[in-house]
Parts: structure tokens; C-alpha cells; sequence
């Protein structure tokens, strides 16, 4: 039997919550066990097919494991026993605990369509050898359809294009793609980049089924109309991975997910935490449940979970929802809220936007007109979200906005921001896109007192 102070179960998110509880407790004995013989580094994936070229291109080296004194098992845990102490594997091995992490993650969503099991039919799985396989198979497709207009389903069709002769259609319920992340117009400025690389977008679609004789050869819409498929992509979101939470007897919340508190220390036992996609999240803004799953929310609550295991005061704000992602060349980023879900909710709000290249002056090489747009409160002059499209600063101008809505930062503060600024790096001090949509905010929240 392996005995240890803190046990995590896990990849990713485990790896983050290993190295916290390192950091805080450094005396304590740390063990990961992952089932996974490679760890990928998941918002990479798309990039596998295209960009990247292979999943090789895209993990985390077990290294930072090894340097870091975190001891790796690598087996598939069948049995937490709480009562005792301790988790059972597959091959018998048994580990001790006296803290357990829970860092599961998710699984893709397998949606109830008629004939989704059919070969030729891939979700997206974290799973080393299953992309490898993907990325071999895509080698002889010519009719690529994804289910799902998403980040990964749009993140996949901008890159499956790339050094490929193949037909691509994103299949999209909702009337627009992304729109679950961003609002209207910010959607269809990503559409318009997808198509302008050749990729069909077809929106307000529903599938009724996925045809073929054992092998996918088509998928058909609800208003009958039939697109040939050799390979079909399912990209419609992830379900936490809690099954062996449940058997465990540990409480669920919200979407199945592991219920925590704002320590990510379990609602059923003192001594499990949870963090990452299969812990429960709630909203910054309301303190309601959120199913947002992201990379970054993970690591955050990692953070937080390996810092609490001995003595829990760290606390979990909640999920402000940080997006990025690039379509075309063309960046796009979200924090907060978005003026859709601000008004659908009741607030009243603000919006301001002010568009700026992204050089000083314009004509520097490799300019591009960054666009941004400011949610805040009407009544208080907090912001409640940024949304942004642009060139590659786009990435960390959402980080700053996040950092802005973390500490509930008003127009007023913002307009004060003092940004470091260079003619090839930044927009003009002038015309700094954040600062000056803040500007431009102060005088209709001030109409509000």
C-alpha cells in the first residue's frame, strides 16, 4: 500500500492542485493518479489538426510532476473508500490519504441523435492515441461536418482547413455560432471570418440524424435537407466527470457536478476537495450555478483547493467567465457579461464600445483596429463585462478587463488606468480602446444619480 498526505485524482487541474498543496505544504507528501499515460493541454486541441499537427505538439511534460517532488501513478481508480481512507485502482494497488482532490474533469456531451454511434462519428475526447487516431483518419476526408458552433466546433473548422482539401460545414442550433459566449455582433464577425476561409456555417439547424449503414455517410437537418459526411465532429459541450464521486457517496450539485463551497472543499467529507470541470461553479455576478467549463476557471480553483487542503481561508469568488479564441487571424475575447445576459437578467446597464488600432499610429506594420465594448452597472458605474475582437493583444486586454471585474472596478477607476504603451505594442495612451470606452460611460452613468 502507497501512503501519502494529499492524493489527486486527475490531469490537468490535478496537476495544478498538486503543485499548490506543494507549494503551501511542503513537508506533505504528494501522489497524482491519472489514468492517462499523456496529459494534453486541452484548449490545444484543436490545434492538433491543423496548427500544431500532433498531439506530440500539445502536453504537459510528466517532468514538471518530477521537479516539483509530486509523486505519479499511473492507473484507473475503481473505488474511493472514505470510511478507510483510501482509493482502490484497477490493478488492486491500493493509496492512503488524509486529503483527496477530486480533479476529474469532463467528458464530451453525446447528444441523443439518431445514429451517433455510427463509425466515422468522433466526440472530442482528452485522449492521446484517440486524436492521434483522428488526426490520421482526417488524412482521407473530403466532407467534414461539426455538430456544434461553439468554441470547439469553430476552433476545429478554422483548423482542420489548414493544409487540407476538404469540404467543412459547422451545423449550428442557435441563430448564431458562439453566441452562447458573446454577443450578436461579435458572432458575426467571427462567421464572417470562418466563411471567409471557406467553411459553410449553417445556423438555426437542428440534426435529426446521422445517416449510413454502420458508417456515417450524411447528416440530416430537421428541414430534411442532407449533407455528405465522411467524418462528423461533435462539439457541443462536456458533462463533469463525477461517477466516481457518486459511487462514493459524495454529494452532486448543479449538472451532475461535485457540490463545493468557496473553499472547493465538499459538501460530504471535510477531507475531499474538488476542482476543475467536475466541481460545481456558481456565478461571480449572482452567485447562482454556472456550467461554464474552461481551463483557466480549473487551474484558478486548483489553485485554490491545494492552498486550503490543511487550512481552508482561500476563497473562490466565482466564475467571471474568460473566453478567447482565435478565428482566421482575427481574435476574439470576452470577461464578464455580456450585454445580451446583462439584459436578459434585468440590469441596467450601460454599454459602451470605442474601436482603436491596436499600434501607434495606424500605419505601424502589422496594425489592426481592435474593437472593444464595456458593460457597466447604471446604477453603481461597476463593470460588469468587456468583449473584444482584434489582433493578438485582444488575448491579455480580456485578462485585463477580468482583473477589472474581479475587484469591481467602476469608469471612474478605469478612466485613471495608467497603461504602458509603445508605437509597435500598444494603441495610442490617446485612444487606449478600454480606457476611452470607460471615458465614454462616465457621463450616462452620471445622468443615472
Amino acid at each position: 500500500m502507497i501512503k501519502t498526505d494529499v492524493l489527486v485524482l486527475g490531469g490537468l487541474s490535478g496537476i495544478t492542485a498538486g503543485l499548490s498543496s506543494k507549494r503551501h505544504y511542503p513537508d506533505k507528501k504528494v501522489t497524482l493518479v491519472r489514468k492517462e499515460g499523456t496529459v494534453l493541454v486541452p484548449c490545444g486541441i484543436p490545434y492538433i489538426f491543423g496548427t500544431l499537427g500532433s498531439p506530440k505538439n500539445n502536453v504537459i511534460p510528466d517532468g514538471l510532476l518530477e521537479s516539483n517532488g509530486i509523486e505519479l501513478v499511473k492507473g484507473e481508480v475503481i473505488e474511493v473508500n472514505r470510511k478507510n481512507k483510501l482509493v482502490i485502482l484497477q490493478d488492486g494497488q491500493e493509496i492512503s490519504y488524509d486529503k483527496l482532490v477530486f480533479a476529474t474533469g469532463s467528458l464530451p456531451m453525446i447528444p441523443p441523435i439518431p445514429g451517433v454511434n455510427k463509425k466515422n462519428v468522433y466526440p472530442v475526447r482528452k485522449e492521446f492515441d484517440y486524436l492521434e487516431n483522428l488526426v490520421e483518419a482526417m488524412k482521407s476526408v473530403k466532407n467534414l461536418v461539426i455538430i456544434g458552433g461553439g468554441f470547439i466546433g469553430m476552433e476545429f473548422a478554422d483548423e482542420c482547413r489548414k493544409g487540407r482539401d476538404v469540404n467543412i460545414t459547422v451545423v449550428e442550433a442557435l441563430p448564431h455560432c458562439l453566441q452562447m459566449a458573446m454577443d450578436d455582433e461579435f458572432c458575426a464577425e467571427a462567421e464572417a471570418k470562418c466563411k471567409e476561409a471557406g467553411v459553410t456555417i449553417m445556423v438555426n439547424s437542428k440534426v435529426k440524424a446521422i445517416l449510413g449503414d454502420g458508417t456515417a455517410t450524411a447528416v440530416q437537418l430537421s428541414n430534411g435537407v442532407e449533407l455528405k459526411a465522411d467524418m462528423i465532429i461533435l462539439g457541443i459541450g462536456a458533462t463533469p466527470n463525477t461517477e466516481l464521486a457518486k459511487n462514493a457517496g459524495i454529494t452532486l450539485g448543479f449538472n451532475n457536478a461535485i457540490k463545493v463551497d468557496r473553499c472547493m472543499q465538499t459538501y460530504s467529507d471535510p477531507n475531499i476537495f474538488a476542482c476543475g470541470d467536475c466541481a460545481e461553479k456558481i456565478s461571480f455576478f449572482t452567485g447562482r450555478p454556472s456550467g461554464v467549463m474552461l481551463a483557466s476557471i480549473a487551474t484558478a480553483e486548483a489553485r485554490i483547493a491545494g492552498a486550503n487542503l490543511f487550512s481552508p481561508v482561500h476563497q473562490n469568488c466565482g466564475v467571471i467567465s474568460v473566453f478567447s479564441t482565435v478565428i482566421n487571424g482575427r481574435a476574439f475575447g470576452v470577461a464578464g457579461m455580456t450585454e445580451r445576459v446583462a439584459r436578459q437578467i434585468g440590469m441596467k446597464i450601460v454599454v459602451s464600445p470605442h474601436e482603436a488600432p491596436d499600434t501607434h499610429p495606424g500605419g505601424m506594420p502589422n496594425s489592426c483596429m481592435t474593437k472593444v465594448k464595456l458593460i457597466f452597472a447604471k446604477d453603481t458605474g461597476v463593470i460588469l463585462g468587456g468583449s473584444l475582437s482584434g489582433g493578438k493583444s485582444v488575448g491579455e486586454m480580456v485578462n485585463v478587463l477580468s482583473a477589472c471585474i474581479m475587484h469591481k472596478m467602476t469608469a471612474n477607476d478605469i478612466v485613471q488606468f495608467q497603461m504602458g504603451t509603445h508605437p509597435a505594442l500598444t494603441a495610442s495612451p490617446i485612444a487606449y480602446p478600454i480606457v476611452n470606452a470607460a471615458c465614454k460611460a462616465v457621463l450616462p452613468i452620471k445622468k443615472s444619480d
